[in-house]
């Protein structure tokens, strides 16, 4: 779907983590239950969902931003994982975030980058 620039809503163009947050859950939520289990066969699948879902609600917000997301699902058996990221721009216009979720099998990490355009 492509969206032209006067499509954007006008109002409200500030960087809002809490509703950016609420859809990277829902967008895990959606793809994972508590009793999900690691299948190395699906972990592409299960990113690429995870992913599209927080794009395709972004897109619904009708805000002027760029969205960068990327999805991290790694089985838990014993190694260690960690990871960081920086942003640095317009406290009000760009933010990051990041959201996680853990099954007994695996970690998820969703990084979400917005950028006010």
């Amino acid at each position: 779907q492509k969206i032209e620039m006067g499509d954007y809503d006008s109002l409200d163009q500030d960087f809002d983590s809490q509703e950016i947050e609420k859809i990277a859950h829902n967008a895990v939520n959606a793809t994972f239950s508590e009793n999900s289990v690691y299948n190395k066969d699906k972990v592409n699948v299960w990113c690429n969902q995870v992913i599209d879902y927080c794009i395709k609600e972004f897109i619904k917000l009708r805000k002027k931003f760029k969205y960068s997301v990327t999805c991290i699902i790694m089985q838990r058996n014993g190694a260690g994982l960690q990871t960081a990221g920086c942003a640095f721009g317009d406290a009000n216009k760009d933010g990051m975030l990041s959201v996680q979720m853990a099954t007994n099998t695996f970690n998820c990490i969703v990084t979400i980058f917005a950028f006010g355009i």
